[in-house]
């Protein structure tokens, strides 16, 4: 005589679609990303970036045109990286009102004034050497000599009409730099998002090469964080957000979904950012143009377990097709 089983049946959870769908503990929505772009001066440029399928270096005409066919899909967040028509030892050209970034940002905020700009706060585009800050003669980063020049930066892209700015140089007191000198600027109200935990990673490759800004000597390991470290992100982030920060990042999301949880649970305020870079960008393109994975499936898992981890915004290079595909879901 057989002996009745007592069980839970879970799997009724997961039947079909809909009710997939009806019982999601997390939602992802495209509001919740911002769409990396790269633009230079020129007029009706659009060069292919090798190692990262789909994105282009684009001249400011042509992300303006971008810009508002993103904005379309709901993607209403923009992080816009520049690549100035000169290099100097100490990133003279950032602070130019007349480079691609504040070019850029004058034109879509002019023509798209309900999309949110954000702009990259660093020097690595704009020097001749690659690196964050100012180098001394020894080969060092300096830290306290490079702070105002991030917050020159700042002020310019203030000025251009940016609505957040984003310091991603790793610079001990860049956050506070920043802040100070965009109140005395007038632009108390310009947000800065803060590259908080912004670990030294191999998943920026094809970032470095879209950019231009992969060092000339060395590396980064000396401003940017090991991999090992869990409580220093900890740390990081919680002097940011006492220095004024009012967004907060970890970066790569990957390979530290862990801190963004970590980070998730221990700060409710500010909203925290999550980066999938590059890297992880290329991967799954490079995965799926040799048929090993579907592209789709594969991005969205991704995505959504950066959400899950804790991530509040996810700044991805998959923004324009994620909002499709989550249109197409609904």
């Amino acid at each position: 005589m057989s002996r009745e089983l007592e069980f839970t049946r879970l799997r009724n959870l997961r039947e079909t679609e809909t009710v997939r769908r009806r019982n999601a503990e997390t939602s992802l929505s495209a509001s919740e990303l911002i769409y990396p772009m790269f633009v230079t001066l020129g007029s009706g440029v659009r060069r292919p970036i090798e190692p990262m399928p789909g994105q282009f270096q684009m001249s400011v005409d042509v992300a303006l045109e971008h810009a508002g066919l993103v904005s379309e899909k709901g993607i209403d967040k923009i992080l816009l990286f520049g690549l100035p028509q000169s290099k100097d030892a100490v990133g003279g050209t950032s602070i130019d009102p007349d480079e691609a970034v504040q070019s850029a940002v004058r034109e879509i905020k002019t023509t798209l004034p309900d999309v949110t700009v954000i702009t990259d706060v660093c020097l690595c585009e704009y020097t001749d050497h690659g690196h964050c800050g100012i180098v001394t003669s020894d080969g060092q980063v300096d830290n306290d000599a490079t702070l105002p020049l991030l917050a020159a930066a700042a002020i310019s892209h203030a000025e251009a009409g940016a609505d957040i700015v984003a310091p991603s140089a790793m610079m001990d007191g860049q956050v506070a730099a920043i802040r100070a000198g965009l109140d005395d600027a007038g632009f108390k109200d310009t947000r800065i998002m803060g590259y908080s935990a912004k670990y030294a990673s191999s998943f920026y490759g094809p970032f470095r090469e879209a950019a231009g800004s992969a060092p000339q000597f060395g590396d980064r390991r000396s401003y940017q964080m090991s991999s090992t470290q869990s409580d220093e992100a900890m740390a990081e982030i919680e002097a940011d957000i006492r220095e004024g920060a009012d967004f907060i990042m970890v970066k790569p999301a990957l390979a530290y979904l862990d801190v963004i949880r970590r980070a998730s649970e221990r700060f409710e305020e500010p909203p925290l950012a999550a980066y999938n870079v590059s890297g992880e960008y290329s991967a799954i393109k490079a995965a799926a143009a040799n048929g090993w994975i579907d592209e789709e499936t594969a991005a969205m898992e991704v995505l959504v377990g950066i959400k899950r981890a804790g991530a509040d915004l996810i700044v991805t290079y998959f923004a324009p097709e994620a909002a499709e595909w989550l249109e197409r879901g609904d």
